[in-house]
C-alpha cells in the first residue's frame, strides 16, 4: 500500500490522471483498481473523474510491482540553468529562447539540454521546483518555437497556471507576434492569408494548399510590411492559428520565403549573416476576455530581444 497527499499542484486534477502521472500505471489498471475498491480517497471510494483537492489523502492498495516510482530521465544538476528571463512571478516565467535550442526533447539521440529542462533546472536551483515534493507535476511550456527560431516562450510554474494558459491559448486570448525578413517585397503591404496545411512526417516539412481536404488543416496568417531594404521586406506576423512551420511555409507559398530558410526557400541568407531563417517570436500580449487567476497579466505585453534581427535588416 502506498499513500500520497495531494499538493497544491495536484488540486483540480482528475484522480485517474494523477495516479498515471505518479506511477507507471495504465488506464486499465487504474480503472480495475477503482472498481475493486483498491484506491481510496480520504478513506472512501472514489471515481476516476474525481477532482482532487489539496491535502486529499490517496491510498493505493496494489502490489509493489505496480507502484514503483517513475524514474527521472535526467538529473537536473546536469542541465545548464542559464536562461534569458524576460518576466517572472510565482506562476509563470517568460524566457527569450535562443536559436539552436530545442523546446523539448525529441526522439532518438535528442540532447537533454532543452528549453524546458533549462527552466526546470533554473527553478530547481532556486528551490522553487523540488521534484521529490511533487506527485508528478513539472513546470511546462505553453507555447513552442522551432529549434532555429528565437523568441518568447511561456513556461507555467504551477498546475493552475498551466491549465489557465492552455485554455487562453486555445481561445486565442494570448496574441503572439513575430518579426521576419522576407525575400522580395509583397505587392500587398498588409494582408490576412488563409490556406490549408498538411504535415509530411517523413520529411519533417509541411505542404500548403489553397484547397481544403480531409487531411489538411486551416491556417490563418496576418502580416504587415514595416520596412523595405535591398529587395527584402521586414514584416510583422500575427499568427492567428499556430501550426507547425506555419509562418515559414505560408510566406513561401505566396512567393516570399524567409531569408535564410533552406527548408522552404531557395536563398541561404549566409551573406546577410543568417545561417537559419530570419525569424523572431518577439512579442506576447495577454488579451483575456474572461476573469481568471492570472488576471493581473491581462493587457500586458512582453518582448524578446529583437535588435539582432533589426540590426541585420538595416545592414542589408
Amino acid at each position: 500500500m502506498k499513500e500520497l497527499t495531494a499538493g497544491k499542484n495536484d488540486a483540480g486534477r482528475r484522480l485517474d490522471r494523477f495516479l498515471m502521472k505518479a506511477f507507471p500505471l495504465t488506464a486499465g489498471v487504474v480503472m480495475k483498481a477503482l472498481r475493486n475498491k483498491k484506491i481510496k480517497v480520504n478513506g472512501g471510494r472514489a471515481k476516476a473523474a474525481y477532482k482532487l483537492a489539496e491535502n486529499d489523502v490517496v491510498r493505493i492498495f496494489l502490489g509493489d510491482g505496480f507502484l514503483s516510482e517513475t524514474p527521472r530521465a535526467i538529473s537536473l544538476d546536469e542541465i545548464p540553468s542559464e536562461l534569458s528571463v524576460i518576466y517572472e512571478d510565482e506562476n509563470i516565467l517568460l524566457a527569450d529562447k535562443p536559436a539552436g535550442l530545442l523546446c523539448h526533447e525529441g526522439g532518438g539521440n535528442s540532447p537533454p539540454d532543452t528549453l524546458i529542462n533549462r527552466v526546470k533546472a533554473y527553478l530547481y536551483k532556486k528551490g522553487e521546483f523540488i521534484p521529490e515534493n511533487e506527485n508528478g507535476f513539472e513546470p511546462a511550456l505553453c507555447n513552442r518555437l522551432d529549434r532555429n527560431t528565437r523568441g518568447v516562450v511561456i513556461a507555467a510554474k504551477t498546475a493552475e497556471a498551466l491549465r489557465v494558459l492552455n485554455e487562453k491559448i486555445k481561445r486565442r486570448e494570448i496574441k503572439k507576434l513575430y518579426l521576419c525578413i522576407l525575400t522580395g517585397v509583397p505587392k500587398e503591404k498588409a494582408a490576412t492569408l488563409t490556406a490549408y496545411l498538411e504535415k509530411d512526417g517523413a520529411s519533417n516539412t509541411v505542404k500548403i494548399s489553397g484547397k481544403k481536404t480531409p487531411q489538411n488543416k486551416t491556417i490563418v496568417t496576418s502580416y504587415r510590411v514595416i520596412g523595405e531594404r535591398g529587395g527584402m521586406a521586414l514584416a510583422e506576423i500575427d499568427l492567428v492559428t499556430g501550426r507547425t512551420h506555419q509562418i515559414r511555409a505560408h510566406m513561401a507559398h505566396i512567393g516570399h520565403p524567409l531569408l535564410g530558410d533552406g527548408k522552404y526557400g531557395r536563398l541561404t541568407g549566409k551573406g546577410a549573416g543568417f545561417k537559419n531563417q530570419a525569424l523572431c517570436g518577439y512579442k506576447i500580449i495577454f488579451t483575456f476576455k474572461e476573469s481568471c487567476s492570472l488576471d493581473y497579466l491581462n493587457g500586458r505585453s512582453f518582448e524578446a530581444d529583437k535588435t539582432w534581427l533589426l540590426g541585420k535588416f538595416n545592414g542589408l
